[in-house]
């Protein structure tokens, strides 16, 4: 994992994705290549389906979904003028209750 100095802006132990490819090539004892295609279609069914207004349930894992918001009236902080913020939607992640409950005993254990 990725040990980046916290004063640096980065997270200390945050995985990136090149990271994700390599572990899934070691594991897999496939290519790095051949990784990076698995890791990518992963990423863009993901997206895909989000695009559509669809749900991606992974179980034990946690759920994608898309949060519709409406527009509304907001100011410009720094002028103070009435602005309409459009509507949009979102990408929103539900941590599924395995999960939760690997990183919780996890972190009891250290």
């Amino acid at each position: 994992m990725d040990l980046e100095e916290p004063e640096l802006g980065g997270l200390v132990g945050a995985m990136v994705k090149s990271e994700l490819i390599e572990a899934l090539a070691e594991r897999t004892d496939i290519t790095l290549s051949k990784a990076e295609e698995v890791v990518e279609l992963f990423f863009n069914a993901i997206t895909d389906t989000l695009c559509t207004g669809d749900r991606v349930e992974i179980r034990g894992f946690g759920a994608f979904t898309v949060r519709e918001y409406k527009a509304y009236e907001g100011r410009n902080p720094k002028t103070g003028e009435k602005i309409v913020v459009p509507p949009k939607r979102l990408p929103f992640w539900k941590t599924g209750m395995e999960l939760k409950q690997r990183v919780d005993s996890a972190a009891i254990g250290k």
